[in-house]
């Protein structure tokens, strides 16, 4: 089942989704620390996340795959927003600067289309970033976050997803250690649990980060081999 985009923004409005994003903001500003004038789009459920570049990069875009609903924006925090098909977005070819697929993979009814638009609305020195779903980690399966819903991934099949649309992965990352739980004790303590985690159980964490460019070569038709003209000789 794929995830609902109103159920994601009730998630996000709790203490446990306010934790969670948090804790991924942080990986993500590390990894997209300076966006000044780019043209950002997020594809899924980003709006709790793009909130970190609405400010500096010049444009910032929240569109939700029709199958999930339309986006609601936090509290607080306006942008633009869209809903379309996945195969089909609504913007030219080399838009945008940046693209942030988070609570979109996962529900996407065919990944592969989705990614492969990705790549056509991402300008060719642009950078994907795909947030998903571990499969060895327990958010996977724990219906009541937004992570719980589709299908979950493993680093590897991701990487093998992205080759196949013709992205090459640049960098990996991973997060949510904290388990996902209610608990007050918990959520105070989710720095803790990602200190650890990272040190000591890398491979169950709740969540895959993986960075991605445009792979344009792979695109590039390959050029014809001249053929050689085949005299036949008739034997003395």
């Amino acid at each position: 089942m794929a995830a609902d985009a109103h159920a994601a923004a009730d998630f996000y409005g709790t203490a446990r989704g306010g934790v969670t994003a948090r804790l991924l903001r942080e990986r993500l500003s590390a990894l997209w620390p300076d966006l000044t004038g780019e043209s950002v789009l997020g594809i899924g459920f980003a709006a709790p996340y793009l909130r970190l570049w609405r400010e500096e990069a010049r444009r910032c875009i929240a569109l939700t795959p029709a199958q999930m609903g339309a986006t609601r924006w936090p509290a607080g925090a306006p942008g633009l927003s869209c809903t379309a098909e996945e195969d089909a977005l609504p913007f030219p070819d080399l838009s945008f600067d940046r693209v942030l697929l988070i609570h979109g993979l996962e529900a996407a009814e065919n990944a592969r289309r989705l990614l492969r638009e990705a790549w056509r609305v991402l300008k060719d020195d642009g950078t994907l970033l795909v947030v998903a779903p571990n499969r060895s980690g327990m958010w996977a399966y724990w219906e009541s976050t937004p992570f719980g819903h589709g299908q979950p991934y493993s680093a590897g099949q991701i990487g093998r997803l992205l080759a196949g649309a013709m992205f090459r992965v640049e960098r990996r990352d991973l997060a949510l250690w904290m388990p996902p739980s209610q608990r007050r004790l918990v959520l105070r303590a989710a720095p803790l649990f990602e200190r650890f985690g990272r040190r000591l159980m890398p491979g169950l964490a709740g969540v895959t980060i993986t960075e991605a460019v445009k792979d344009v070569y792979a695109a590039m038709p390959v050029a014809p081999v001249p053929r050689r003209r085949l005299v036949l000789a008739d034997a003395a």
